[in-house]
């Protein structure tokens, strides 16, 4: 894709839940090695805008393009594109740690999957836990292991829902060395978070949301 062509287009999205609107308006375009960081308080509508980026939520209005597809959680070409930590992940629970990252790199045509999950296991510091099912793993393994299915893949656009969470001091500066390496590398990401650190580290733009209505382009 060429650098003057958005990864991410958003425009005029709306997603309301009964009466309440919590989106109204927002656009949003996303070009290689741009990552964009949705702040603000809880309830304004970041993980809704997450969602319906991924296609996990359907808006009620607006367009979502991915590479110029319209996204829909089901078209092969989203989920070849986007990798996503939004949830925390339903896990197989009789797959191993290991077993998860190797089903995810030889499903997605990874060549050399040994060595990637290696690579991966090594990076996110679950080599010791590698044989464990994820039911074992504590809190913060758990959101390790998540984002170690996001890296294990191929991806055009990341898309993060306060990847911080539940991450030591630690994990935090390693995640953001590790954006801003994929950033550098022409990828685009969208993430949510509430860690200054963070944001300020990865971020080439902040969006702070305060209400329903956000039109950036």
């Amino acid at each position: 894709m060429a650098k003057n062509e958005p990864v991410l287009r958003v425009a005029d999205l709306k997603k309301s839940f009964g009466p309440v609107t919590i989106i109204e308006g927002f656009s949003l375009n996303v070009f290689p090695g741009e990552a964009v960081a949705l702040t603000g308080r809880n309830g304004v509508g970041k993980s809704t805008i997450l969602r319906c980026i991924v296609g996990a939520d359907r808006p009620d209005s607006g367009v979502v393009e991915v590479n110029g597809v319209r996204v829909m959680e089901t078209d092969p070409r989203i989920r070849r594109d986007v990798a996503t930590v939004i949830d925390d992940l339903d896990f197989f629970p009789d797959l191993s740690v290991v077993e998860h990252l190797d089903l995810l790199a030889r499903a997605h045509g990874i060549p050399d999957s040994d060595d990637a999950v290696d690579e991966v296991l090594q990076e996110v510091q679950l080599v010791p836990q590698s044989g464990q099912l994820p039911g074992t793993l504590s809190s913060g393994q758990r959101r390790r292991l998540a984002l170690a299915t996001a890296f294990i893949r191929p991806r055009k656009l990341l898309v993060l829902d306060e990847p911080e969470q539940r991450l030591d001091t630690e994990g935090v500066a390693w995640l953001s060395a590790r954006l801003l390496a994929e950033r550098k590398r022409g990828l685009a990401i969208v993430l949510a978070s509430h860690e200054p650190q963070l944001v300020e580290k990865v971020a080439t733009k902040t969006i702070e949301l305060a209400g329903a209505t956000y039109d950036g382009q």
